[in-house]
């Protein structure tokens, strides 16, 4: 069964964070791993983990500033619909913790599927890790 829940980047669920980005952003999308996991990860963030039984399927965080990141879904788990309920469960703890608002970095490619969950683009298109992005935003009740 799978289950979707609020992590901290600890001793518990650090190893299985890591293994999704690894495999996602490290693996799939050649991103430099000295990039994909910084200093926020245990210092400023709170993570969402899927999870099926003992098997991570996908990952994403927010900031304390209300940047959503790092959403990835493993390769065999897309198509699910879980990339949109790991970044439902991040707007939602935004929404308890009284955000204002939760913004993102989307990979262009992307743009339609975090519309689709309510944000709206702005400002030009810019570059993260040799990939081309577009801001995103979402205003909350």
């Amino acid at each position: 069964m799978v289950e979707i829940k609020i992590v901290a980047f600890d001793d518990a669920h650090r190893g299985l964070i890591r293994t999704v980005r690894e495999q996602v952003f490290i693996q799939e999308q050649q991103i430099d791993p000295e990039i994909e996991f910084d200093d926020l990860d245990s210092a400023a963030a709170v993570h969402v983990l899927v999870m099926d039984g003992e098997q991570p399927l996908g990952t994403g965080r927010i900031l304390a500033d209300g940047h959503i990141g790092r959403i990835a879904i493993m390769k065999a788990a897309r198509g699910q619909g879980l990339g949109a309920k790991v970044v439902q469960a991040l707007v939602e703890y935004a929404q308890q913790q009284g955000y204002p608002r939760v913004d993102l970095g989307a990979q262009t490619h992307a743009v339609d599927f975090y519309r689709k969950l309510g944000f709206m683009p702005y400002g030009d298109e810019f570059m993260e890790a040799n990939i081309p992005h577009q801001a995103m935003e979402k205003m909350l009740a």
